[in-house]
């Protein structure tokens, strides 16, 4: 019986340190507004009222513009020797470790060249033209995020996924559907 009670006991502490716990509730902010004419203005001085050692907070958010970069024409990348292709397993998106090796070994050329990198996803002819199309997209953001990890900036690479459609065997075999299922990356120069 007493083994029951403090069971009973140890339940109702952790029940009641994580009701206690989980009930704080976060300080009060106060959001200051940028002028209307979009300077970037001081924010306004706290009221007199309030105490020097507050904790309130004042947030004053800029207001940035948004430009959107035109989308490069794929025709205009071209394949360089320095940057080999990654390859993948079946029906699956994530970097092998073989291939990690040749990405960083790629990433070693693409840091050392001011270029833009164009990274196609591909598949092999197996599963729908809308199932591909998503796979290669995969491939290729896989790709894109393993080398911005890399060091090679984002805003340098851009992806597009060719699904099935653009396959370099088309032998119907399991050795030429492993070459189709891949990362193309193609480079052209900046300007």
């Amino acid at each position: 019986m007493t083994s029951l009670v403090r069971v009973t006991i140890v339940c109702a502490l952790v029940f009641t340190t994580a009701l206690i716990g989980c009930a704080k509730r976060p300080s009060v902010t106060t959001i200051a507004a940028p002028s209307p004419s979009g300077s970037s203005a001081a924010p306004a001085p706290l009221p007199s009222t309030a105490a020097p050692n507050s904790s309130e907070v004042i947030v004053v958010e800029e207001r940035r513009e948004i430009v959107i970069a035109e989308r490069p024409e794929p025709a205009s990348f071209t394949e360089n020797a320095n940057v080999k292709p990654v390859y993948f397993d079946f029906d699956r998106s994530e970097i092998r470790p073989e291939d990690a090796k040749t990405l960083e070994i790629d990433a070693a050329w693409l840091k050392t060249n001011d270029i833009l990198i164009l990274i196609e996803g591909q598949c092999d002819e197996r599963g729908t033209e809308a199932y591909n199309l998503a796979l290669g997209d995969r491939r290729a953001r896989a790709t894109m995020n393993y080398l911005t990890a890399l060091g090679i900036a984002a805003d340098r690479m851009s992806t597009v996924s060719y699904g099935k459609e653009r396959p370099v065997c088309t032998e119907h075999t399991e050795a030429c559907w492993a070459l189709n299922r891949r990362a193309h990356i193609v480079v052209k120069p900046r300007g």
